[in-house]
């Protein structure tokens, strides 16, 4: 018995208007250095297109500025 692969791809999975921006939505804590990286990281992920990567970052200074500060 033959397996058919196949042999297009899939069509990407267009996301709602705005998800980018609640993913990415955080502050980082006026003079904390942990916090400035994780922006200049996110802000070079968000610039290369890598959205999970920039959504990792947003998240670690989302719960750093909380937890820490």
């Amino acid at each position: 018995m033959a397996t058919k692969h196949k042999t297009t791809q899939e069509r990407p999975i267009e996301l709602p208007v705005g998800l980018n921006a609640w993913l990415l939505d955080c502050a980082p804590a006026p003079g904390c250095k942990t916090c400035q990286a994780n922006w200049r990281l996110l802000s070079a992920a968000k610039d290369d297109g890598n959205i999970a990567q920039a959504a990792r970052h947003a998240t670690l200074i989302r719960d750093h500025a909380s937890g820490v500060h």
